[in-house]
């Protein structure tokens, strides 16, 4: 446990306390300003993370390499997978309800675009080897 985790935990223990002395009434305005040093503390470490991932790329565009490529995990890849899922029924319903078999096509085409767009996005390669080419001999094509 690091310092700023003892001291949120005494923030924390300090409006206990406070909320106990004062009364119910006083409640939404004691968990009101713990949430905003909670907002301010999750603040300074995203613009801490941010600052360190800018540098990061400063320093790689300095030394004329690419920066690390981030992968996404499984988790992630899973995770969009089930939204996806989830949200297609009802946009299934509406599209399906409001326009008929066009408006569940449009849904489904946008609901596969957005997941092959998210393929592309974290496996650049995958693609890659889908297009047709021409034949050395430039009469026929080969894939």
């Amino acid at each position: 446990m690091d310092a700023r985790d003892t001291e949120l935990k005494k923030e924390l223990n300090a409006t206990l306390q406070a909320r106990r002395e004062l009364g119910e009434e006083y409640e939404s305005a004691l968990v009101d300003s713990f949430m905003e040093k909670v907002d301010q503390r999750i603040d300074g470490a995203v613009e801490r993370r941010m600052r360190r991932q800018v540098a990061e790329q400063q320093m790689a565009a300095a030394r004329g390499t690419r920066s690390p490529v981030t992968t996404d995990s499984f988790g992630e890849r899973f995770g969009f997978g089930i939204i996806s899922l989830v949200m297609a029924i009802p946009l299934s319903g509406i599209g399906g309800g409001v326009a008929g078999l066009r408006g569940l096509l449009v849904a489904w085409i946008g609901i596969v675009g957005i997941n092959v767009v998210q393929a592309a996005r974290t496996n650049p390669g995958l693609f890659r080897g889908w297009r047709r080419r021409p034949a050395k001999d430039g009469d026929s094509w080969e894939d």
